[in-house]
Order: structure tokens, then sequence, then C-alpha cells
């Protein structure tokens, strides 16, 4: 007799059921994850997914569970480890203080405004798949996760800045492909990391000595000036490099040659 976790069961809606977005039952959906019965179960016994929704005996689960275990598949690749899926997971679901916690991030001991102006997006994994026309595979998924630029939030996904968002999509769309605009992004963290070291040792001595309750008041007036710094300067090293690249340019024949057959 086949139960609702039965493999052999008929897949797809029962006749007549009601409208609703896709569903799958276990084997169907094990066969568009790329894995076993057996180990979507353990998945779901080691609660790296949500349980399935439930009509008498029969689990129906969705596209929300697929995103799922296709994130789980992306993150093993990259050697985490079934015990720290589960923790980024749980602590995705549980919200951003749960997160903030699992990084190690602790609330400012002074209310102070956030230096960042950017705004989350939220987004379903097929809203996703859209906005980049097919880059949107495990691969890239879990790139985007380990940059923290994407989290999981029950049945979507959040984008934690829409500036970044639409200028990934603007350069996916010129032809790059999206592996690469992210690797570039991981360099470029490393580079900014290290100018906001700068500004934060000049707050550190300067803002930081006056009294708390004029600390806020200083930050939100540095923070334009701080950003002014960083466009002129980032404007002026662009043009340094790219007179330099056109005078290598113009002085190498084999680079200025079509390329061809």
């Amino acid at each position: 007799m086949a139960t609702s976790e039965d493999p052999k069961a008929p897949d797809g809606p029962e006749p007549n059921a009601p409208e609703r977005n896709r569903e799958y039952r276990i084997a169907e959906l094990a066969e568009k994850a790329g894995i076993t019965v057996r180990t979507l179960r353990f998945y779901r016994e080691r609660k790296l997914i949500p349980p399935p929704r439930r009509e008498g005996r029969i689990a129906w689960y969705n596209d929300h569970h697929l995103a799922r275990l296709r994130t789980i598949a992306a993150l093993l690749e990259r050697g985490h480890t079934l015990g720290g899926i589960a923790e980024l997971l749980a602590a995705f679901d549980g919200g951003a203080r749960d997160v903030a916690e699992l990084l190690g991030v602790r609330p400012a001991p002074i209310p102070v405004p956030a230096w960042s102006e950017e705004t989350p997006v939220r987004l379903t994994p097929e809203a996703l798949a859209d906005y980049f026309r097919g880059e949107a595979t495990p691969e890239n998924l879990a790139a985007s996760l380990d940059l923290g630029y994407l989290a999981v939030d029950g049945d979507q996904l959040v984008h934690v800045s829409r500036r970044l968002l639409d200028v990934s999509r603007d350069l996916v769309d010129r032809g790059l492909p999206l592996a690469a605009v992210l690797e570039a992004a991981r360099d470029l963290r490393r580079h900014v990391d290290a100018i906001a070291e700068v500004f934060a040792t000049l707050l550190r001595t300067t803002v930081l000595a006056e009294p708390p309750s004029r600390i806020g008041e200083t930050l939100e007036e540095l923070r334009p000036m701080a950003k002014g710094v960083v466009d002129a300067e980032l404007s002026m090293a662009m043009d340094r490099r790219i007179r330099a690249e056109l005078a290598a340019w113009a002085g190498d024949p084999d680079r200025r040659r079509p390329a061809g057959p």
C-alpha cells in the first residue's frame, strides 16, 4: 500500500484538487533536486527543510523546498558541513537578530544612525531566476549567500541592496557571467574593507572622543564627506588606469589587431 512518503505513489496533485502553487510529492521533489528520496528524508529529519504541507496521509512539497534543497547542495559543494548549513539556515529562518548572533555581530552600545543607505529587496526564487536569465545557478546562489548579498527568509530570498542587485543584472545583460561579477565583488569587498578601516581609524581617534550624545549627529555630518572623498579618489584612479590602458593599447599592435580566425 502506498503511503504519503512512498516513492511509488503517483506524482502531482489529485484530480479536481484546488488551484495552488506548484507542489510535488517526495519522489518528484527528490528527482528535481538531483538527490535520492532517502537523502531528502534525512534532510527533513535534520530540519534542513521545513515540514511539508499535509492533506491526510499525503505530504506535499513546494518550490520553496526545491530552492532550499538546491541551496543545500550548492553549500555542500563549497565545503560547508551539514551542521554548519543547519545552523546558517536556522538563523536565516529566525530573522536578522539570529543571523547577527551567528556572525558574531552585537548591537552598538550607543544608538547611532546606519551608515549604509541600501534598500533590501525581497524576491521569490523564480523572480531571481528571471532577473538573471539563467545565471541564477546553485553555485552563484551559494556565492551570493557566502558574500552576504542574499539571505533566505521563508519562501523568499532577500537581497541586501537594490543598487547592487540592479548593477549586477545590468552587467549580466551586457554579457558578463554572473560568476565573474560575484568574483569581482569578492575582490572589491577586500578593498572597500580596507578603505572602511581607514575611516574607522579616523573616527576612533576623533569622533569617539566626543560626548556620547554628539556621536550620532557627527556621524551623520561625516557620512556625505566620506562618500565624496571615496568617489573623487575612485574617479581620479579610474582616469589614471584608463589612460594607462589606452597608452598600452596604442603602443601594442597585437592588442589593436581584431580577434579572428
